[in-house]
This record gives C-alpha cells, sequence and structure tokens, in this order.
C-alpha cells in the first residue's frame, strides 16, 4: 500500500465529475475504473465540481446539493478509496474561484468561444447566443482546477483535449508574462476506450437522455435496461448473419466481458448466422449482474452512514484546499499582490 509519505512525490492527476446525476457505466469505462488504478501509482485528486454544475443548473440547484453525496457513494462504491485519493468539493475551495477570476484576464471572449468543446457543448444545450458568462468561461475555471494541485496528467475523452490545450495555453502565458515557472502543463490522459453508447444505440450514453445503466441499478432494472439494449436491426432472424459494428449489446460485451475467448467465439457465431439475439442479451445481462452487484451491495452498506461520506468529503477537501492555497499564494505574489 502507498503511504501518505510516498504520494508527495508522485506525478499528479486530477480528475472529476459534475454531481447532476447518478454515475452510470459511461462513467465506469471512461474514468472511475481507471481511477481505481491509478490511486495506486499517482497522488489523485477527484474533484466533485459543483460549482460547474451550476453554471447551467442555476434553476435547479437542489439537484447538485444531493449529487453532491450520491457521486461520493458511487466514487467509493466502485474502490476509490480516501486514504489513497483525495476527494474533495470544488465549491469549497474558494481559491479556486479566485484563480479563475485572475485567468480570465489572461483569455479573449473569441478565443472561448472558438473552444471546439464549449462550442459544442453550447450547440448541445440549445443556449445559442443566451450562454451563461459561467458557461463560456468554465475552460478558465477548468485551468484553476488544474493549475491549483499542479496536475500534470489530466484524464479525458478526446472530445476534452481542447480544454486541456486552453488551460496549457493560459500556463505558459502566465508563467512568459510574470517571469517565473509557477504553473504546471497538463497532459492529456486519453482512455483506451472511449465513449460508452447508450442503450437505446445513440452516440452518448447521457442521463439527460435516459439511456443509462447506473451503478446502482437494482437487478430487476439492470434486467429491464438489458432487454432495450440495442443489437443489429438488420438481425430479423436466427439463421441470418449479424453485424457486429453499431451493435451495443456486443460493444457492452466487449467493455466489460472478461472471457475474451469465449466472447470471440460468440462473435463469430453471430456473424455467420445462427445466434440469437435473445442469448447475446442473456450473456450480457450475466456479466453486468455479476460486476454490479458487489457495486450496489457496497454502496447500500455506505449510503447507511452519510455522515462518515460527509467526513470523507470534509476530510478531503480541507487537504485539498492547503493545496490550492499554496499556489495561490504564489500566483498572487508573482502578481504583486502580496501586500502584507
Amino acid at each position: 500500500m502507498t503511504t501518505p509519505n510516498q504520494t508527495k512525490q508522485l506525478p499528479v492527476i486530477l480528475t472529476g465529475d459534475r454531481p447532476t446525476g447518478p454515475l452510470h457505466l459511461g462513467h465506469f469505462v471512461g474514468s472511475l475504473r481507471n481511477r481505481v488504478a491509478y490511486q495506486h501509482s499517482y497522488q489523485q485528486f477527484v474533484m466533485l465540481a459543483d460549482a460547474q454544475a451550476l453554471t447551467d443548473n442555476m434553476d435547479d440547484i437542489g439537484k447538485v446539493h444531493r449529487n453532491v453525496v450520491e457521486v461520493a457513494l458511487d466514487y467509493m462504491a466502485v474502490g476509490i478509496d480516501p486514504a489513497l485519493t483525495t476527494i474533495l468539493i470544488q465549491s469549497q475551495i474558494p481559491e479556486l474561484a479566485e484563480l479563475t477570476f485572475y485567468y480570465l484576464n489572461l483569455v479573449t471572449v473569441a478565443r472561448l468561444e472558438r473552444n471546439p468543446t464549449v462550442k459544442e457543448e453550447i450547440r448541445l444545450r440549445g443556449f445559442e447566443r443566451d450562454i451563461p458568462a459561467g458557461f463560456l468561461t468554465y475552460p478558465a475555471s477548468q485551468a484553476a482546477d488544474i493549475t491549483a494541485f499542479k496536475a500534470s496528467l489530466v484524464p479525458v475523452g478526446e472530445d476534452q483535449i481542447p480544454m486541456i490545450e486552453q488551460t496549457n495555453e493560459i500556463v505558459r502565458k502566465f508563467n512568459r508574462m510574470y517571469n517565473c515557472e509557477i504553473l504546471v502543463e497538463a497532459k492529456a490522459l486519453v482512455p483506451e476506450i472511449g465513449r460508452l453508447p447508450g442503450i437505446d444505440g445513440k452516440a452518448k450514453m447521457s442521463k439527460s437522455l435516459g439511456n443509462t445503466i447506473n451503478l446502482g441499478a437494482t437487478a430487476d432494472e439492470i434486467r429491464a435496461a438489458v432487454k432495450q439494449v440495442y443489437t443489429d436491426p438488420l438481425h430479423l432472424r436466427v439463421q441470418d448473419p449479424g453485424h457486429l459494428e453499431g451493435n451495443v449489446a456486443f460493444m457492452y460485451l466487449d467493455a466489460f466481458d472478461t472471457d475474451k475467448a469465449a466472447l470471440e467465439e460468440m462473435k463469430a457465431h453471430y456473424v455467420r448466422g445462427g445466434l440469437g439475439d435473445s442469448i447475446v442479451k442473456k450473456r450480457l445481462e450475466v456479466v453486468l449482474q455479476e460486476m454490479l452487484a458487489p457495486i450496489r451491495e457496497r454502496r447500500e452498506a455506505l449510503a447507511q452512514d452519510r455522515g462518515y461520506v460527509m467526513q470523507v468529503l470534509k476530510d478531503g477537501t480541507m487537504k485539498a484546499r492547503e493545496v490550492a492555497a499554496k499556489t495561490a499564494d504564489e500566483v498572487r505574489a508573482a502578481l504583486g499582490l502580496s501586500y502584507f
């Protein structure tokens, strides 16, 4: 086991989620199971980005409040260990907002609007020109989050790479303008398995689209969801050859089935014909039930002591704030804002 003294010497990773709903299989594939592995080799900070979630949820702040603990439960249920990983609440570290304010002076509105990730998120939410200023300036906020902890690695999907690039632009500009090496550039760490499609075949598994399987799903909920999983619309009869491309059932099996040899045999049988979708889905249900049952059980046990969960969040946030405050002190000094 890694000791606290050892973790101080390890490279720093920052990652996290917006607490707007329970986490699902897409989160598990894209980030959660990697975080469980990273915590043994890196100094890892995992952020509950509640302040960022408010940029498009100011009309439903209760949703954000409720899900801070719910997401924390998901974290610990999958194996993120508070003894190895610092779990923190973004809004409780005011230095992050302070750094954001400074960084906004290093980036133009035009540059923010050109950020491909921001442009796509604006399109998806239908903001057009009615963009909340906090939402538009998210790249500066994310730069504050990353640099406050001097993270050199940030696990993200490919669609988030432009955010890391903009963070590094801010880092380089700050260090150049103030002749220092205070801020650290970060590298995007893209997972091998990218975004997981929704059960309906849509490109993204999303809480808002209702096409998810949550990590805390009951056995009945898993069974019902698997029945709805998109397969091959051209596979009308059992004897017909099936197609793997776009087949969500096989995408999920690729992500979660540990018996790769048996899976390859199933794929070959499906492609040549003679294997029904119901058999494929039966295998998928077995795999998901076996994987999610222990996560659900740990989550239910942790939920019985929410006081413990809140103490974990408080301790992690206090530890994280010490780190962020040190960086903020250095930034203020570089800006000549240390008067006393």
